[in-house]
């Protein structure tokens, strides 16, 4: 009988630890609105040069990193949760004429997309959701030549309508975007995020129980270019 105290504590802690989960993994994210890829113009400078030439993805800096990935919305034991996935495993380039940005590619390697969860990226490589293995990379180029005169060459920032490709799982679907550009000394720096609805990349959004994945989302992405 001396033991039933200790055994209901014990009790009481496991059903408070599981009801306060999503909570606790919410305080940890910083909530539902953990940031995606955006530029940033701290510490911007003006723009040296022209845009005319090609252009290769680098590493970057803060705040500015290339990074890509994802951001979706879940709801985890009844309580809704953003999740992002992200990785600085991004290469590809862009050319320029004059002022038109005529096209530009980059490759993301889905191996290195990562949360804060490992048990959930190995479950979103799995064969049944990403297929890492079967397809290591995603892609997302532009469609159409776009016009960049509106980028300011003062250190701040415009925003500007392209139509790109997005190939996940060897599915390729276009999509509109707003991508929001910086000029800031050598730097060309774009990021964005594409709208998507998984099953049109043939990605089945987990139900597992005690988490639903929301059938949408977006793909992220933040590249830092110089010029080649």
């Amino acid at each position: 009988m001396r033991r039933l105290p200790w055994i209901i504590g014990a009790l009481v802690v496991v059903i408070v630890v599981v009801i306060s989960a999503p909570y606790l993994y919410k305080a940890v994210r910083g909530g539902d609105d953990a940031p995606a890829a955006t530029v940033s113009t701290d510490g911007a400078e003006a723009a040296t040069g022209d845009l005319d030439g090609s252009w290769v993805v680098v590493p970057g800096s803060e705040p500015n990193e290339t990074t890509a990935g994802y951001t979706v919305d879940e709801i985890l034991r009844g309580e809704p949760v953003t999740v992002v996935g992200s990785t600085s495993q991004v290469t590809g380039g862009a050319t320029i004429s004059g002022s038109t940005l005529d096209s530009a590619e980059f490759e993301v390697r889905i191996e290195g997309i990562a949360t804060d969860i490992g048990q959930r990226d190995n479950r979103a490589r799995s064969p049944e959701i990403l297929d890492a293995q079967a397809h290591p990379s995603a892609t997302l180029a532009l469609a159409a030549p776009v016009g960049l005169a509106s980028t300011p060459s003062d250190g701040t920032t415009a925003t500007i309508p392209m139509e790109v490709d997005l190939t996940i799982k060897g599915t390729t679907v276009r999509k509109s975007v707003e991508v929001t550009v910086l000029r800031s000394g050598e730097e060309l720096i774009a990021s964005g995020a594409v709208p998507v609805t998984w099953t049109e990349v043939g990605v089945e959004p987990p139900s597992l129980g005690f988490v639903t994945v929301d059938p949408t989302g977006t793909i992220d992405f933040l590249v830092n270019l110089a010029r080649q």
